[in-house]
């Protein structure tokens, strides 16, 4: 156990250490000093599974450079409403960041994020005609205000070197950029805000601790049954649980018997990235570039090369490359799915795995391939293959075609309010501020109504506003954080960027 004492009877239990946990937990110690919160992690630390660094792309995802964020309609046109909201959660995590960062709950934003480009890249004649429609459609709103497109091949091999580098100079090819990207090192963030939590006064952390079970006692509270790695049991009562356990969620949600629990069943997907560590070509690529996912791949394969910052260090990463697993965490067992299974959800799940297995084990025999799709001069000898860590896709049960695979996060809250639990991923860990205020005004209602709305607009000065109604605003609240963490702006009159850039700091 960690923290500053033992916390007996807490009012929030907490279960898993990643990211949506530590926002949560940080959210209502700032709002409710006095609440007594207590948290559980299977493995001996936080950020482990799907928040650790090498476990994700790292991209602050704001819908810059994902073109699934942007479908093309039955008429030809660009919806380009999922892509406005993702835009505008990334700026309230910008912001809620920059407030930690200001009080001193962040040492330094050097430790988790850094300013690298965000791109999009597309080949052949359909695919830039799509791209440019994209563009044409995201650059009419401010959201995405100095986002750049071009055919130029001078241009791209400014921005994109080795992407350029051997390609054929008949193919045609474009890309957007937008500057104010960023690459997160969630890993990192995740351990700064448990730090911050372990020197408060009511909050303990129990790693080494693997929740089995969770069940309603009379009265209403919540019997969380724990045991650490010796077997010793630790059962604790609460009074609210965030079930925030990444892939082991689902299962933790069957075992509290809420009617919301059912309909769901989970198919796990496992993740590898190439990754090269070589200082020189890594020096010439500084961006994130996403490509058009392939038809019938699992809609998180969508393939990208990203620069990526940790502990002071660049590589790049290729992938992710999908393949089937039985588990639902990387530390998890090969029985996971198996344990899941409700009988009403075998045929749902049958029906999405149908369509998905297959694509995922072709892809995982052309990993080289499709690197060299990307970056055409690449060497095999500077590349390894890597663990991704594990994402549990949800599964809804569907009339029409039996079951239905879940893209993004999804929220289940049980009818009183004293339980969640979040299922799903990507791009979950950039939303995650704009998920845990969804669940503040869900289940902590008098809390905001008795003060903590005007402390959510102290930590974030756009909470309870449009920002895709309000240009001014948003610009005042980029140019506030970006100054804050050390990220690049974009300048309304002059459409050009403007940077308070930070050296790379190492992370402990």
């Amino acid at each position: 156990m960690r923290g500053t004492q033992a916390v007996t009877d807490p009012d929030v239990a907490v279960v898993g250490a990643g990211i949506m946990s530590a926002t949560l937990a940080t959210m209502l110690t700032e709002l409710q000093p006095a609440l007594k919160i207590v948290a559980f992690e299977s493995q001996g630390g936080a950020a482990l599974e799907s928040s650790d660094a090498w476990n994700n792309a790292g991209t602050g995802h704001a819908a810059n450079c994902e073109v699934n964020e942007t479908p093309e309609r039955s008429d030809g046109t660009i919806d380009i409403s999922k892509a406005l909201a993702v835009n505008a959660a990334f700026d309230l995590s910008r912001q809620f960041w920059s407030y930690l960062v200001r009080t001193g709950a962040i040492a330094s934003a050097r430790s988790f994020i850094h300013p690298v480009p965000h791109m999009s890249f597309v080949r052949g004649a359909d695919p830039v005609a799509f791209l440019e429609k994209r563009y044409a459609a995201l650059v009419a709103h401010h959201g995405f205000e100095g986002m750049e497109f071009t055919q130029d091949w001078r241009k791209l091999r400014d921005w994109i070197p080795l992407v350029m580098d051997g390609r054929d100079s008949r193919e045609p090819v474009a890309a957007t950029r937008m500057i104010i990207g960023a690459d997160v090192n969630f890993g990192a963030l995740t351990r700064s805000l448990f730090r911050y939590l372990e020197g408060t006064e009511k909050f303990a952390i129990h790693y080494g601790h693997r929740v089995t079970g969770i069940r309603r006692e009379p009265g209403g509270r919540w019997r969380l049954a724990a045991k650490d790695a010796s077997g010793t049991p630790r059962d604790v009562s609460a009074k609210f649980v965030f079930i925030g356990a990444g892939g082991g969620a689902l299962p933790l949600l069957q075992t509290s018997g809420i009617p919301e629990s059912r309909g769901y069943a989970g198919f796990p997907v496992g993740f590898r990235w190439l990754r090269c560590d070589d200082p020189g070509l890594n020096e010439r690529h500084d961006a994130k570039v996403y490509a058009m996912a392939a038809p019938g791949s699992p809609p998180l394969a969508v393939p990208h090369l990203d620069t990526r910052i940790v502990e002071g260090r660049r590589s790049l990463l290729f992938g992710p490359y999908a393949g089937f697993s039985t588990k639902f965490l990387k530390y998890g067992s090969w029985l996971d799915l198996f344990r899941s299974l409700r009988p009403d959800m075998i045929g749902p799940l049958l029906a999405v795995a149908r369509d998905n297995v297959g694509p995922i084990l072709h892809s995982s025999r052309h990993r080289f391939a499709a690197l060299r799709e990307f970056f055409p001069s690449a060497n095999p000898a500077d590349w390894r293959l890597e663990g991704a860590g594990q994402r549990v896709q949800v599964i809804k049960r569907d009339p029409q075609h039996g079951g239905i695979q879940k893209v993004g996060t999804e929220v289940v809250t049980a009818s009183d309010q004293s339980l969640v639990a979040l299922l799903g991923a990507s791009p979950g860990a950039s939303s995650a501020v704009s998920i845990m205020i969804g669940v503040l005004e869900r289940c902590f209602a008098e809390a905001l109504k008795s003060g903590g709305a005007s402390k959510l607009k102290q930590m974030m000065p756009s909470y309870g506003e449009a920002l895709s109604d309000n240009p001014e605003l948003l610009r005042r609240v980029r140019a506030d954080t970006a100054a804050v963490l050390g990220l690049r702006n974009i300048s309304a009159k002059r459409a050009e960027p403007e940077a308070t850039v930070l050296p790379l700091a190492k992370t402990s």
